[in-house]
């Protein structure tokens, strides 16, 4: 029994350890999302973009191609420092009367990033998932009209 309580013990300090380091630092932290990627889909393409900004902010977009190559801006992406918390703000084309919604980091474990914002409509959760230099998961999912939703996006380096 002492032995799993300790094992469990350790457990807890390491996942702190993740979070905190991320607090601190986030520009590094999330390094592994700088640069171009994309999501094929069967009608188009997905494509986000980060790049680091002054003040160790990262800044994204994300806009869709469609077949005849004509891109859309969906929206505009920052992954910034807000007093002592790591957020994930959006600017969503055409919704939230123009205004940004932040999502606070609540966990970083096993190169899984999970933004929340409980009070949000739809999503609740945005996720992160590091899959390696070339791949990188993203995910949104929480509740819409009282359901479970979630929606995946599958991207490769560009």
């Amino acid at each position: 029994m002492k032995r799993i309580y300790l094992c469990s013990l350790i457990l807890y300090f390491v996942g702190f350890y993740s979070n905190v380091k991320a607090q601190r630092d986030p520009s590094k932290t999330f390094s592994f999302v700088l640069g171009s990627w994309e999501m094929q889909t069967p009608k188009e393409k997905i494509v986000e973009q980060w790049s680091e900004s002054t003040n160790a902010i990262l800044k994204g977009k994300s806009y869709r191609v469609n077949a005849k190559g004509d891109s859309i801006l969906t929206e505009t992406l920052q992954i910034r420092k807000i007093g002592k918390n790591v957020f994930y703000c959006s600017t969503v084309a055409n919704q939230n009367e123009g205004k940004e919604v932040c999502f606070k980091l609540i966990s970083t474990k096993d190169q899984i990033y999970i933004f929340e914002n409980a009070a949000h409509d739809f999503p609740q959760r945005i996720v992160y998932q590091n899959q390696g230099k070339n791949e990188m998961l993203a995910w949104i999912e929480g509740e819409l009209n009282g359901k479970s939703r979630k929606s995946e996006f599958r991207y490769k380096r560009q």
